[in-house]
């Protein structure tokens, strides 16, 4: 193990119980060595196990998994001989990879092959008409900023004006300075997670989550407490006690069409989850990022909207048009108090400097509607006062087309399966009704769908085997076929997981 490696995996360790939890049942299989090294390979790309980890003591694992000491030995040799672990005498193994294998939280970026139909990623793709007239929008505007540096750390300021007004349009007064405009909406939480905790503090986590903000609260190197969210949505009770017992330093909640559930928090849970965080001194970092892809129900108000003056200052916004435009342009913002924004933007510019200005003019086009697509109008179900672009409005429309058809063709194909229809989003949380989520992930890429497991989603290590979230971004036609051929690969036989709740280890 080298110095460098050895200093980022201090106080960073799985123990045995917590890795055996979720590792699959090894008792059938021959050679166990073999099997525990590739289930160990597996649990690192995917995340669920971070590198520069320092895996337990082969004498403690073996007995936890009820082993002999040779095959943790012989395993870990072949993690280390794959580049998955890097050793020192004395010093214990860490995880690691091999040069040029990307985790599977960067490979998931990537996109399919051809043939290969993708339920990985729920983001829409862009019109290329649409996207080519926002463009020529902002051909005038670019070249007055051309003559600039180009360095704009809180944002184009037209921009940061839309977005401000988009706010007060929904019911909370904005202004432009409590913006702050961000690569994404995760970009938002990192720099906010790094200007409010330190490592060690604890944030509370919804359970499943957004697995890109719970890599990194793990990546800060905070605790978590996790509660639960269902298909019926949150348990008040049990969130506002963990408020008041574990008094975490930050909440990230995501009551706007959750992912990957897709519920929406109520407007009494919502007054009392402020009420909650204000008597426990907790950040609220409310993640809107699919706020507006409301399909059946208005546009929802902010959740600082119905803050008190004493509540409001510690209610954070972020939000992103990923999923409501394109992922592709990279634009996410944060609303906050003009002193936090302040603080974000020096914090912000030791990572990046600045956004790309090209991008912010095209994203001020599409949020102006400079694109020759119509006047503004608000979409069906929209709240009201809300005026939403026209490119947003027909997005909506397609959305509930492709959840209608996906919904259709797992009722189809594979009625086993049970789900419920969300009012908004752009994904269903699929309940398998068995704990196969990670063989049949891997089973399905060999019948061309890549799509992830549950487990993928659980703020603790060993949950969600028993389901899928499967997007509803693709045409019709494709989600039929991709439900098709996970018909086939779920007909093909698959060997069941162990699944567990466990404590959560931070990483």
């Amino acid at each position: 193990m080298t110095g460098d490696g050895e200093g980022r995996s201090a106080g960073r360790t799985i123990a045995a119980r917590q890795l055996v939890a979720l590792l699959p049942d090894l008792s059938e299989t021959r050679p166990a060595y073999r099997h525990l090294a590739q289930a160990v390979r597996a649990l690192v790309l995917d995340g669920r196990i971070a590198l520069h980890v320092k895996l337990p003591a082969e004498r403690e694992l073996a007995s936890a998994l009820g082993v002999s000491r040779v095959t943790v030995t012989s395993a870990y040799d072949l993690l280390r001989e794959h580049g998955f672990a890097t050793s020192r005498r004395g010093s214990g193994t860490w995880t690691a990879l091999p040069d040029g294998r990307p985790p599977q939280g960067v490979s998931r970026l990537v996109g399919a092959g051809a043939e290969t139909i993708d339920l990985v990623t729920a983001a829409p793709g862009m019109d290329h008409a649409l996207l080519s007239a926002a463009l020529r929008a902002s051909e005038p505007e670019l070249a007055r900023h051309a003559h600039s540096s180009g360095y704009l750390p809180f944002g184009l300021p037209e921009l940061r004006s839309a977005i401000a007004d988009r706010y007060a349009r929904r019911g909370l007064p904005t202004r432009p300075e409590q913006i702050l405009v961000t690569s994404g909406a995760q970009q938002s939480l990192v720099l906010t997670l790094a200007l409010l905790c330190a490592p060690g503090n604890r944030v509370l986590l919804e359970n499943p989550s957004y697995p890109n903000a719970v890599d990194a609260v793990r990546q800060a190197r905070l605790r978590t407490a996790a509660v639960p969210v269902t298909e019926r949505g949150w348990d008040g009770d049990l969130l506002h006690a963990t408020l008041r017992h574990a008094a975490p330093r930050l909440a990230y909640l995501i009551p706007d069409f959750h992912n990957p559930t897709g519920v929406l928090m109520p407007q009494e849970q919502r007054d009392r989850l402020l009420r909650a965080a204000r008597l426990s001194g907790t950040w609220l970092v409310i993640d809107e990022t699919l706020t507006e892809v409301a399909l059946d129900v208005p546009v929802p108000a902010p959740l600082a909207a119905h803050a008190n003056p004493g509540e409001a200052d510690h209610v954070i916004t972020i939000g992103s048009m990923s999923k409501s435009h394109w992922g592709g342009l990279r634009i996410g913002w944060v609303r906050a108090t003009p002193r936090l924004v302040t603080e974000l933007a020096a914090l912000r510019v030791t990572a990046d400097m600045s956004g790309s200005v090209l991008n912010q003019l095209i994203a001020h086009a599409l949020l102006e509607d400079a694109t020759g697509g119509g006047s503004s109008t608000a979409p069906a179900g929209a709240a009201a006062g809300t005026v939403a672009d026209a490119p947003l409005a027909a997005r909506i429309d397609r959305v509930r087309v492709q959840r209608a058809a996906l919904t259709s063709a797992l009722a189809q194909h594979i009625p086993q399966w049970t789900t419920q229809v969300p009012p908004g989003g752009l994904s269903l949380w699929v309940d398998l009704g068995a704990p196969i989520a990670t063989a049949l992930s891997t089973r399905a890429l060999d019948h061309g769908v890549r799509i992830e497991s549950g487990t993928r989603f659980g703020a603790d290590p060993g949950m969600f085997e028993h389901r899928l979230r499967i997007p509803y971004t693709l045409p019709p036609a494709a989600l039929d076929e991709a439900v098709r051929r996970l018909a086939t690969a779920l007909d093909s036989g698959l060997p069941l997981t162990r699944s567990t709740d466990t404590p959560h280890w931070v990483a």
